[in-house]
């Protein structure tokens, strides 16, 4: 079994596009979406949920109003400024206070703390993930909540999985579309993998962020492989990142062109070799044929 994962410096590279490609053009493989802070490969594959978990990737203290005296320990201990004395009345005091979910962080100090043992602290639900069917076979996908944290920890999470029911269902391959950047959820994306795909664009921008995602797969020491998506944009720029790759032992694995096809098939959602035969999708193909060859 191969993984082979797909990333960008920045998001709308054409990265997702790509992985959708894919997922139609491989035999026998599971797909999975790292890019759990703003995934939608979903948006094309229209997958069909089989099973749906929550992701508890912390926890979180809460006040239970009944047993809290109104000493302000808590707010004194934290350093996040979450705790406030703004809570419903009890028998005791007249306002108890309360935690703000989004501010604390889940040091438990304030539940050290507490006197009266009037704080609990349970897993906090980050968000989802799901185990799904999609017209290309399974894929194993999340949604991580608004201005949740541990990324890393979901990504690592879907990978487990996707490489759970691909040995059982004895699939040779693992696409994953890992997230744009060189944070956490990247690292945790493309730990361990068989091959790194880097889709860039012929801009300045593009480069750099090209080579600092390069450095990153360098460092965990992962073959990485290069695609230059709009590359007819600026064929200069094309050259240049070309050269780039060359002289740092990464192959250029595929030069596509601009083609509003890719636009086009996700308003239907569908891939763009499902919406067209142009050359395109040969470009596409290519590219496929290079990657394939590489994970042997």
């Amino acid at each position: 079994m191969k993984e082979m994962v797909v990333i960008s410096g920045k998001g709308g590279t054409g990265k997702t596009s790509l992985v959708a490609a894919f997922a139609g053009l491989a035999k026998k493989a599971v797909f999975a979406d790292c890019d759990v802070d703003a995934a939608d490969l979903y948006l094309v594959l229209e997958p069909k949920t089989k099973q749906s978990h929550d992701f508890s990737g912390g926890k979180r203290a809460a006040i239970i109003a009944e047993k809290c005296i109104g000493c302000g320990k808590c707010r004194e201990m934290c350093r996040f400024d979450a705790v406030s004395l703004d809570g419903q009345g009890n028998d005791v005091v007249g306002k108890t206070f309360t935690i703000d979910p989004v501010s604390c962080e889940g040091c438990k100090v304030c539940v050290e703390f507490c006197p009266v043992e009037a704080i609990e602290f349970k897993d906090a639900i980050n968000g989802q993930w799901f185990i799904s069917d999609t017209r290309f076979g399974t894929m194993v996908h999340a949604k991580l909540g608004i201005a949740e944290e541990n990324s890393g920890k979901l990504v690592s999470l879907i990978r487990r999985e996707a490489k759970i029911i691909a040995a059982d269902d004895k699939k040779d391959l693992i696409i994953v579309d890992g997230s744009p950047g060189i944070g956490c959820p990247v690292i945790a994306s493309i730990t361990g993998a068989d091959l790194v795909l880097i889709v860039t664009e012929p801009t300045l921008s593009g480069r750099h962020d090209l080579e600092r995602v390069a450095d990153l797969a360098a460092g965990f020491n992962i073959p990485v492989l290069v695609c230059i998506n709009k590359s007819d944009l600026n064929p200069d720029m094309a050259s240049s990142i070309k050269e780039y790759a060359d002289g740092h032992g990464m192959k250029v694995a595929g030069m596509i062109r601009y083609d509003e096809a890719f636009t086009k098939a996700q308003i239907i959602k569908a891939t763009v070799i499902e919406y067209t035969g142009a050359a395109v999708s040969e470009d596409v193909k290519a590219l496929w044929r290079n990657v394939t060859y590489a994970l042997g």
